[in-house]
This record gives C-alpha cells, structure tokens and sequence, in this order.
C-alpha cells in the first residue's frame, strides 16, 4: 500500500524538506503573484510552540484513554457506555491526529515528542509515525493527484465503484492493520521480504494500489522495534479471544472504537478535496485549488477536523506552519487579500457546503460520462 516514486529524492530528509518546501512557503509564478502578499502576512507563524504540542498531547491522552477504559468497563448498548464511546473515539482522534504534525515536523522540531508520541500512541493503536512517512508526497506537485499518491482517489471522477472502494475500507481498515502486525514477525525471515513488506504493505493510505521507495538512510533499526512492539500488541489482542487470559481490552471493543475513529477521519479526508483530478499532474496552484479549508462552527468543526485539519487547502499552501498557527494565518489571509483572491475558491463556510459541492462535481462527472457514451454508440 505504499507507493512507488522514483524521481523523489532518496534521503528521508531531503524527502521531508522537498515536500515541506522554503520555510516561508512556495515562490510566486504567473499566475499565483497573490501568493507573495499571503507569504508575507504569515512569515511570522512556521515556529511551532513545543508548550502548545505538549500540553494538547495531555490532555488528549487524559480524555482518550479515559474514555477508553470506561468504554471497556461500561454495559454494552447503554446510554452509559454511548458516552464514554464518544468521549474515547474524539479523544484518541485527536491524539492520534499528531501523527500528521509529527511526519510535517523538521528533523530538528520537537525530537523528544515524536519519540514520546510514537510510545505513547503510534504503538499502542498500531498507527506508527513511519508508516505515514509517505504523506510528505501528498505535498509533491509532481505526485499530488497522480496514481503514485497515496492519499488521492479520483473520487470525483464519478464512478461508484471508486467510492465504493473508499468508503470499505473504514470496516476492514481494522482488521487488515492487525493483520498486518499479527504478521510483523515473519517479514524478518529474509531481507528482501523485510523490504517487499515495506515498499508494498506498509501504509494507510487510501489508495491501495501505490507503493514506496524506502530513503537510502531510512532507520531500519528503530522502525523495526517499533514494528515488533506493535506486533506485541496486536497478538495481546488476539490470544485472549482464543485462551482464557486476562486482558484489559475485548477485540470486539477495540474494533468498534476503531471503526468510530476511522469513520470520522474518511469523513474528514473526504472533505480534504475536491478530487477532480483524474491521474494527471497537477501545478502547485492546481493542488491548492483542488484543496479545502472549512470554517464551519469553533466546537464541533475542532472535534471532527483536529489540530488544523480544517484549514487543510492553507495546509498545502504554507506546509510548515504548525496547526495551533493557522487558524491565526487564515483569518489574517481572509482580512489581507482581496475579494476575487483565489484563496478564498477554497474557503467552505462548513461541512455540508464542502459535501454538496463534491457531490455537485460528482453528479457532473456521471453526467459527462453518459452524454460521452451516447455520442460513442451512435
């Protein structure tokens, strides 16, 4: 599930400072003069607050796991335990929401709570930090949009069975990530299984078919423990299902937590895009029109669109500003730049207004396709 990129730079941290760009954000063409006035009113906001991370990253892991333990503790179908569910899934959303900030974190930002995260989260919900390594592409013009981009679907393209493959994978997400890890051990038997297992299972991304190059300086060592203490986890999940052993948690608890996180994540990366594009490469201004930023209201749009991923067309225009910045780098770019800016193209007052133009592009698509088809057969 990782995929192939070839022409990208080879050394993890090239790879990392490619895809994040200048620290002051792309330089201005043509046709995106506009983007040296939005550069110059948040030139101010790439510094991220290692207080602001750590004491979010607390908090989150107080109510998450709360919740989680009095979810497991609580009787199945009571209003009760309805509570505690929605308490652990928003909590330990947004806990493990940071595996995006911690892949976008310079090499040199925040080493200690990438460690502590990855302890305290990546490994415990099976998400390790490096298996999202390949999100740094979704930022790469030249894979943005293209079949080597994990994280894009021509979802707009208006095929069912596109959508169809997006939306199934929220129930078997699950269970293909314990499997994955239940079998960890034996991608150890010879190296070039190791590294098959890396370059082609070794993701989350939505687009199943894409693959990766492992960077010449990749940390095998450290990826491996990782790898095989999650692999712990995951079999102490699954052998008390099958022998009378204690356990703290029920697989069947896990997974129904699971799949609460993870309906609400494709909710959000649903809306992240437009998904117009039908496999082409797209120009840095072309992969920000094709992006989104909702408003929508301070609570609810905060719980479903954590730490920024609200502002996720603002994202991928300045990638280095970290998320307790951009709400502050939005409201100044909606006061500075004029009316007719293209910035505001992708600007949506809230979730249903970003749903129905999705659905309004799909609906065109379907249609586009069918008057095609008639012209073919007659």
């Amino acid at each position: 599930m990782w995929f192939h990129c070839e022409n990208m730079a080879t050394d993890l941290h090239d790879l990392r400072n490619a895809a994040l760009g200048s620290p002051h954000g792309p330089q201005p063409t043509a046709d995106g003069a506009w983007l040296a006035e939005a550069r110059a009113m948040v030139a101010d906001l790439s510094v991220p607050s290692p207080l602001i991370y750590w004491i979010d990253l607390a908090i989150s892991a107080s109510v998450g796991y709360a919740g989680l333990l009095l979810f497991a503790g609580a009787q199945w179908f009571t209003l009760e335990q309805a509570i505690y569910y929605a308490i652990a899934v928003l909590g330990l959303f947004r806990a493990g929401s940071f595996i995006h900030e911690v892949v976008h974190l310079r090499h040199n930002h925040l080493r200690a709570f990438r460690s502590v995260w990855n302890v305290a989260f990546g490994m415990p919900l099976l998400i390790p930090s490096f298996f999202y390594l390949n999100h740094l592409a979704h930022h790469n013009s030249h894979r943005f949009g293209t079949s080597d981009d994990g994280e894009y679907l021509p979802l707009a393209s208006g095929s069912w069975g596109t959508l169809l493959e997006f939306l199934v994978q929220v129930p078997l997400m699950p269970l293909w990530v314990l499997g994955r890890f239940l079998l960890s051990p034996l991608t150890f038997i010879h190296p070039r299984v190791r590294r098959w297992s890396l370059e082609h299972c070794s993701s989350f991304f939505i687009n199943i078919r894409s693959r990766f190059a492992l960077p010449r300086n990749a940390p095998l060592a450290r990826w491996a423990a990782i790898e095989l203490a999650c692999s712990l986890i995951a079999w102490g999940l699954v052998l008390p299902m099958f022998f009378d052993l204690p356990a703290l948690l029920r697989a069947d608890q896990v997974y129904a937590v699971a799949i609460g996180i993870l309906t609400i994540n494709y909710f959000r990366t649903f809306l992240a895009h437009r998904y117009r594009s039908h496999g082409n490469e797209m120009t840095f201004l072309e992969q920000f029109d094709d992006s989104t930023t909702i408003e929508g209201h301070p609570l609810l749009t905060e719980l479903l669109f954590p730490l920024g991923l609200r502002y996720h067309a603002l994202h991928h225009l300045f990638p280095t500003i970290p998320y307790h910045n951009l709400g502050i780098a939005h409201r100044r770019l909606m006061a500075g730049l004029p009316l007719d800016s293209p910035y505001r193209r992708t600007v949506f007052p809230n979730t249903w207004s970003a749903a129905r133009s999705f659905w309004s592009d799909f609906r065109q698509a379907r249609s586009n396709g069918e008057a095609r088809r008639v012209l073919e057969e007659s």
